[in-house]
């Protein structure tokens, strides 16, 4: 069986903001921008990784979703504890100082965790974690 992993999902509340923080800062290219009256899907990725790609979309559109769990759902991003993703690269301690220099919302410096790697955390405008490791 060959399975990868292509789009994971990440909410934004600003899609202007999120598209600066993943263009600008992080670096990736935006691959795909549609909107539908105030809503907008942004898809982005890394240069050169056709497919892996991360898609900012509007958080709790889903008819189903009550106007509370709306409302839960944009206080747990506002906490930084609704999304996230890990990304990696091969040198954390440069990453970080390029991607500090350039205005992100640092969380956390890089440090080595107890169960074996090192890394560091960003928060992007939205509030997901972003965290950044030390590849093998």
């Amino acid at each position: 069986m060959d399975i990868t992993i292509n789009a994971s999902f990440l909410p934004h509340t600003d899609a202007e903001a999120s598209v600066a923080f993943y263009r600008d800062i992080l670096g990736f290219e935006v691959r795909k921008d549609v909107g539908y009256e105030q809503m907008r899907w942004v898809t982005v990725g890394p240069v050169g990784q056709p497919d892996t790609a991360i898609v900012l979309t509007p958080p709790a559109v889903d008819p189903g979703i009550s106007d509370a769990e709306r409302a839960t759902i944009l206080e747990l991003m506002a906490k930084g504890s609704y999304g996230g993703v890990v990304l990696a690269t091969s040198d954390v301690d440069a990453a970080y100082a390029e991607i500090e220099a350039r205005g992100a919302d640092v969380v956390q410096e890089p440090i080595d965790q107890p169960y074996g790697i090192r890394d560091c955390a960003f928060r992007d405008p939205a509030g997901n974690m972003v965290r950044l490791q030390q590849s093998a």
